[in-house]
Formats: C-alpha cells, sequence, structure tokens
C-alpha cells in the first residue's frame, strides 16, 4: 500500500513518544482499534517499508504482512527500486545535470545530523537534473541511488543549492516549508512479477513556489 505522506510526520520506533506525529504509532493505533479506514480494508498489519524525512512528502510504501515487509525491504536494500524527488533550491545549479557521491556519516558534534565524511563515511549516490529556475529558486529532478539519511538534502547543501525551508543544512529560518517531495517509486513487484510504477501528485507542490503545473 502506498500512502502519500503530508510533512510533519515522523518515522520513529513506536515506543518512542516524545512527539504526537509518529506515524508508524499512529497506524498502529488505528488497526488495532479497528478504525474504519483500516477494518473496511481488512488490515491487521501495516508498517512502511522505508522512509522519508519528517518534513519531506510524498510516496511512503507500506507492507500488510510480515513476508511482504521483508520482501520489500530487501527490494530497496538491493537497489532495484527507482526513486524520483522533486526538491527546490535556494539558487541555480552550476550543471543541468550532475552526481553527487560524498561520502556520508553521523555527525557526532550535531546529533540529528549529517555530514560529509570522505574517508569514513558510507558510500551515497545521487544523479540530479535541474528542471527550471525562477527567480531565486530553482527546481531539481533527484534520483537518490543509495538511501543514507537525509542524503538529498546534504548533496544539494554541498553542491551550494540547498533545498529551500531545509533549517538543519541550508541555515535558513523555518519561514518556509522544506521543498522535498517523493514523487514516484519505479520497481518489478517481486510476487507478481509486474513493473509497478507509484506517481504523487505535484501541481501543489510547484505552485507554492512559483513554478508551472506541467513542469514535471
Amino acid at each position: 500500500m502506498a500512502i502519500d505522506k503530508p510533512p510533519g510526520w515522523m518515522l520513529a520506533p513506536v515506543s518512542w513518544q516524545k512527539t504526537q506525529r509518529n506515524l508508524q504509532a499512529a497506524i498502529e493505533s488505528a488497526v488495532a482499534a479497528g478504525d474504519f479506514w483500516a477494518s473496511s480494508r481488512n488490515l491487521k498489519f501495516l508498517r512502511h517499508v522505508h522512509r522519508l524525512d519528517a518534513e519531506t512528502s510524498g510516496i511512503l510504501l507500506f507492507a500488510k504482512s510480515q513476508g511482504a515487509m521483508e520482501t520489500f525491504s530487501k527490494l530497496f536494500e538491493s537497489r532495484k527500486m527507482e526513486k524520483v524527488y522533486l526538491a527546490v533550491v535556494i539558487g541555480r545549479p552550476k550543471e543541468s545535470e550532475w552526481v553527487s557521491r560524498l561520502k556520508l556519516a553521523t555527525n557526532p558534534r550535531r546529533p540529528g545530523r549529517m555530514k560529509v565524511d570522505r574517508f569514513g563515511g558510507k558510500d551515497s549516490e545521487t544523479r540530479f537534473r535541474a528542471l527550471e529556475t525562477r527567480g531565486k529558486f530553482s527546481l531539481v529532478e533527484a534520483r537518490p541511488i543509495t538511501g543514507r539519511t537525509h542524503q538529498i538534502r546534504v548533496h544539494l547543501a554541498e553542491d551550494g543549492v540547498p533545498v529551500a525551508g531545509d533549517t538543519l543544512y541550508g541555515n535558513q529560518a523555518g519561514d518556509l516549508p522544506m521543498a522535498l517531495r517523493a514523487v514516484e517509486l519505479v520497481y518489478m513487484d517481486p510476487f507478481t512479477k509486474r513493473r509497478v510504477e507509484i506517481h504523487a501528485p505535484v501541481e501543489q507542490f510547484l505552485e507554492e513556489f512559483g513554478f508551472g503545473p506541467n513542469r514535471f
């Protein structure tokens, strides 16, 4: 099952109760309570297969059984899941297409953040394509090949075009929503062996930053 995750919902362990916007905890509570949206689909199990940052919106895939959970997790780990994001960045990219392979590691001096670590970091790769520039904003397509924490955000910030609204890596005030959206997943279904394409709507996201609805 795929949902269009709104910004502001965290994907934290169910036991972590320091926020009321723990998406997995809310879902499990609703399933256990027999809420209509869950009972009408006969859902007994629903768990996210991959992660999106709390302020990132867009496609989030869930498994409806433990077996499906394990199978789809392997699909992500094997890098056979094509992922596409749209990002609105501050500034104009230096190139129309580029690839970032900066290695990433946790930042011990700043908990919850990642840093570039060329020697001790994990391999990371994101492919970027500049789509359009309007004033101080540019629209960029991002295709992450690996799935490191905050990967797209760090790579863009290191390239001099931080994601608009990114207060962690962009040195910005929090007056803008973070402009990063997961818009496409493409994969071969491991059970049916059929190609699956999932697309999220983009019109509202684009218009919020002054881009036309047909730019992607």
